[in-house]
C-alpha cells in the first residue's frame, strides 16, 4: 500500500473518530438526562436534567475534540 493511501486512511479514521465521538457524547448525555427526568423522577424534574446532561455531553464532545487537536499539534 502506498504512503499516500495510508495517509488517506489515517485521515479518514481521525475524522470518523471525531464525528462518532461528537454524536455519541451528545446523544449519551441526552439519553441519560431523559432517563433521569422521566424514569427516575417521573417527570418532576423535566426538562432540567435533560438540558444539564445534554450540556455535559456537548462539553465532553468538545473536550475530546480539544484533546485530539492538542495531540495532532504535538506531532
Amino acid at each position: 500500500m502506498s504512503e499516500e493511501r495510508k495517509e488517506m486512511f489515517r485521515q479518514l479514521a481521525i475524522y470518523s473518530h471525531v464525528g462518532m465521538t461528537f454524536v455519541l457524547s451528545i446523544f449519551l448525555g441526552l439519553g441519560i438526562g431523559w432517563y433521569l427526568d422521566y424514569k427516575v423522577f417521573d417527570g418532576r424534574t423535566a426538562p432540567w436534567l435533560t438540558f444539564i446532561f445534554l450540556g455535559v455531553g456537548v462539553l465532553a464532545a468538545f473536550k475530546t475534540l480539544w484533546d485530539l487537536y492538542r495531540k495532532m499539534m504535538e506531532k
